[in-house]
């Protein structure tokens, strides 16, 4: 009784511009922040997400992400409430395919590692299936690609085009979405950037992924595609009621309801992020003529090389870990005369490869050191970067034995990769990719053998 009486007696005093929730910053630039954000920051970014997506109480959504993180919070819990939709809690992260299985969710909202997972394991048993099957899925991929691309840029589809394409939805890519549950209807994405190939293949296939936009000071959504209105390529037009434009110097400045009251007892740091009543994102990125915004990089994330040409990481990253033998990329190079990776395998993928050419391995040690792996993933980065000019491309990389890791403060719980912990981590390897060939400085393998305290390796 006495319970009910203080919610009835908190409902009643409480304000919209009080203070709802401290939210933590994840720390990839820096000490974590208490983001202070009220019922109104939160409410503003609801109502303005229902109005650009259609989800009611016939959906079900599948939520896996930290509700610690503004993004789950926001879309896949505040939101997902106030429509009446229907949220299933996997039981981790691995556990997912099997939930959607279960679930069979309407919509799922999740960061781009998902979606590239799901991509490199339906590409991967693709190849690995007869001709006939590759032929067919490829011919009815390249279909889909060509309808998406004329809906994108507003020309009319042939019919014979229109037809081909949703035929080969309904037949050859029919298993795909019975593995996702049956009913799936939407994809949205958010909390780092989706890859262009990615989101093209989705929509191909007919699960389109919505990418948005934001941050924890945002609450979060800034932009967003929508089924009305989505360019791939850019994270949308920014939602009702907020307002974005461009400093000088490409950092996206963002107002409106939804930015945050202040960092948690930091006022001098509440006030380095604003400029005359504008949030500064600390994202570098550009509006095109249709007001869809477009996302290059973190500011702090740019790497300047030796020769003062700026360089955006993620954008490369992204283009690597489309491939099937590649699940994760750090690109370095600040101030050096040319960029490195740190990469790791898809090892699936890459004991296969070893099995094929009768590779003997007994762990993962053995496989990043193993010259023909070496060469297989060289020979990978150099097919990506063909088109790429010089200063952008990967001229030697680094095989690591494991993923970047949320245990080893390595990653956020959106799995965004904190570079400076990383680079902390692996200085020695990095520094070493800089050496004279005659010092050993080559394309190599490192193997992780101990994840306490700091990484160590041979």
């Amino acid at each position: 009784m006495a319970a009910t009486a203080e919610l009835a007696h908190r409902l009643a005093t409480a304000k919209p511009g009080d203070v709802a929730t401290l939210v933590y910053t994840s720390g990839t630039t820096g000490p974590p922040k208490g983001v202070m954000l009220t019922h109104a920051n939160f409410l503003s970014n609801v109502e303005a997400c229902s109005n650009l997506f259609p989800i009611g109480p016939a959906d079900q959504c599948l939520s896996f992400l930290p509700l610690s993180h503004v993004f789950e919070r926001m879309a896949g819990y505040y939101f997902m409430l106030n429509q009446g939709a229907v949220i299933a809690y996997a039981e981790n992260f691995d556990s997912v395919p099997a939930n959607l299985a279960e679930v069979r969710p309407t919509v799922v909202i999740s960061v781009p590692r998902l979606y590239e997972k799901m991509y490199a394991r339906v590409l991967e048993r693709v190849l690995a299936g007869p001709w006939l099957k590759k032929q067919l899925f490829f011919g009815a991929l390249k279909a889909g690609r060509a309808l998406v691309e004329s809906e994108m840029s507003g020309e009319p589809a042939g019919v014979l085009l229109q037809k081909t394409a949703t035929l080969a939805r309904k037949v050859v890519f029919a298993p795909l979405r019975e593995h996702l549950g049956g009913r799936l209807r939407f994809f949205v994405s958010g909390g780092a950037p989706l890859g262009r190939d990615i989101a093209e293949f989705f929509f191909a296939v007919g699960l389109p992924i919505y990418e948005g936009y934001g941050l924890t000071e945002t609450s979060p959504v800034i932009a967003a595609n929508t089924p009305q209105h989505v360019r791939l390529g850019t994270v949308g037009r920014p939602v009702p009621g907020t307002e974005v434009r461009i400093a000088n110097d490409g950092e996206i400045l963002a107002r409106g309801p939804g930015v945050f009251q202040g960092y948690w007892n930091q006022p001098a740091q509440t006030a380095e992020v604003f400029d005359d009543g504008w949030f500064m994102t600390g994202d570098i990125g550009h509006l095109d003529a249709d007001g869809f915004l477009a996302i290059t990089d973190r500011k702090k994330d740019l790497l300047v090389t030796a020769g003062g040409e700026n360089i955006a990481p993620q954008v490369l990253e992204n283009v690597f870990k489309t491939d099937k033998f590649i699940t994760n990329v750090l690109v370095y190079g600040d101030r050096k005369p040319y960029l490195t990776a740190l990469i790791v395998p898809n090892f699936d993928n890459i004991e296969k490869f070893a099995r094929e050419h009768r590779i003997d391995f007994l762990n993962h040690c053995d496989l990043v050191n193993h010259p023909q792996v070496l060469r297989l993933i060289r020979d990978r980065i150099d097919l990506h970067q063909v088109n790429m000019p010089p200063i952008q491309r990967i001229k030697r990389f680094t095989l690591i034995s494991r993923d970047f890791s949320g245990s080893e403060g390595e990653v956020t719980p959106t799995l965004k990769i904190k570079r400076k912990v990383v680079a902390r981590h692996f200085h020695r390897v990095l520094e070493e990719m800089y050496l004279p060939h005659d010092h050993g400085a080559h394309d190599s393998g490192f193997c992780i053998v101990e994840q306490e305290g700091e990484t160590t390796g041979q």
